[in-house]
């Protein structure tokens, strides 16, 4: 009786140093900044605008390998919408990376996630793609995507956005693709994406008179024959350098202190001082570097039952990520190495993570805290970075019209 009674005091005195914890730590002293500051520790930290001009673009964006010029952004885009690209004709780029309202791609999509031939558990988790097909985010916000006649990623991952990603220095989940040109003819010879060989592609858009007509205009000055798999994927990734936004977050940087709120201000100070911009850098704010995800694990008991007789029932989570990893995908030679994701328009491209596995930016913002950074976000420290998150949905720049935004 005596030890039972001591163990109650015990508990009751650990309980109520838990309860008392918080008042007796002091909290993490950040620096605060001025505006003038804020935006200076930005740009130090890599943060940079999206150009808003055509010869600004070119500064950042022209290879010698493939010059840019408004011509062959012409032929890109018009491959880009083109289903001719895919076996069956039913499939383009635009298909699952959305850029535009058009209704077929969406009809596709739509199919694709209501088909009968779709386990429930993948219908289920992309219902909520219905409603976000308006929202221009360069992807699908399907947690898997969806290919050549329905089929699903063999690994479960998700399509990422095509918004901004010439700016990373890694275009894949495992961070193994650098080239536009290299990930463009992947995607399209891909049997679950749009399952097209090389050849049989060429061979099919020598049958359009015009496409021969454009590729001999736009490649008059090659030494070869100008309508060729090479120059498909030239032409497509002149186009895709065209598609960066600029949002309330480039204006800041260029001077407009007015452009975003103090919520979203004091969200760039927790994004900076947590260390989010580490990783998140570069004007695409990510995608510039392969970083092991998750860094750190935490504790977790699930399904702790008492019983009558034997002793109570554990079952240890899997750890190895913060949410069910559905695919069972591990990175780079499945060592947990992921490319890091581009923020622009993160709020639009829902779900998070390579599988698809968070819908809600708030969880995924206190997964990265957890897991990635070390911390326990409060609420409010989560709100402000999502507000400043909200900075960076922007739309596509036109740079052939002085700037003017594509409708």
């Amino acid at each position: 009786m005596k030890s039972f009674i001591q163990v109650i005091i015990v508990a009751f005195l650990f309980i109520t140093f838990l309860l008392f914890l918080p008042s007796l730590t002091k909290e993490r002293n950040f620096k605060t900044y001025s505006d003038a500051q804020l935006r200076a520790t930005a740009k130090a930290k890599g943060l940079k605008a999206i150009p808003n001009t055509y010869e600004d673009l070119l500064k950042i964006s022209d290879d010698e390998n493939n010059p840019m010029n408004l011509e062959k952004i012409a032929l890109g885009k018009e491959l880009f919408f083109d289903a001719k690209l895919s076996l069956d004709n039913t499939i383009s780029c635009s298909t699952c990376h959305m850029i535009s309202k058009n209704a077929n791609d969406k009809k596709i999509i739509l199919n694709a996630i209501t088909s009968k031939k779709q386990p429930n558990d993948i219908k289920d988790a992309n219902n909520c793609v219905v409603c976000h097909l308006s929202d221009e985010s360069g992807t699908d916000r399907l947690s898997t995507a969806i290919g050549y006649k329905g089929a699903t990623n063999p690994h479960h991952l998700n399509t990422m956005t095509i918004l901004n990603s010439s700016l990373a220095k890694y275009l894949t989940w495992n961070g193994e693709i650098k080239t536009l040109e290299q990930q463009i003819s992947n995607s399209i010879q891909a049997p679950h994406k749009m399952n097209i060989k090389a050849d049989e592609l060429v061979k099919k858009l020598k049958n359009d008179e015009k496409y021969i007509n454009d590729f001999k205009k736009v490649f008059k000055n090659e030494n070869q024959e100008n309508l060729t798999f090479i120059n498909i994927q030239k032409a497509i990734a002149v186009y895709v350098k065209t598609l960066l936004t600029r949002s309330s977050f480039d204006e800041f940087l260029e001077g407009n202190n007015e452009a975003i709120s103090k919520d979203a201000k004091r969200g760039l100070v927790n994004f900076m001082n947590f260390g989010c911009s580490g990783c998140h850098t570069g004007m695409s704010v990510g995608g510039q570097s392969v970083q092991r995800f998750p860094l750190r694990h935490f504790a977790g008991i699930h399904d702790l039952r008492p019983n009558l007789g034997s002793p109570p029932d554990f079952k240890i989570i899997d750890e190895t990520f913060p949410f069910e990893n559905k695919g069972g995908y591990l990175g780079r030679s499945n060592t947990q190495f992921f490319r890091v994701p581009i923020l622009r328009n993160v709020t639009k491209t829902s779900p998070y993570f390579h599988n698809g596995a968070v819908d809600k930016i708030r969880e995924a913002v206190e997964i990265m805290g957890r897991h990635q950074v070390g911390l326990n976000l409060s609420d409010q420290q989560i709100d402000e970075i999502v507000e400043f998150l909200k900075t960076l949905e922007g739309n596509i720049v036109d740079y052939s019209k002085d700037t003017k935004v594509i409708k």
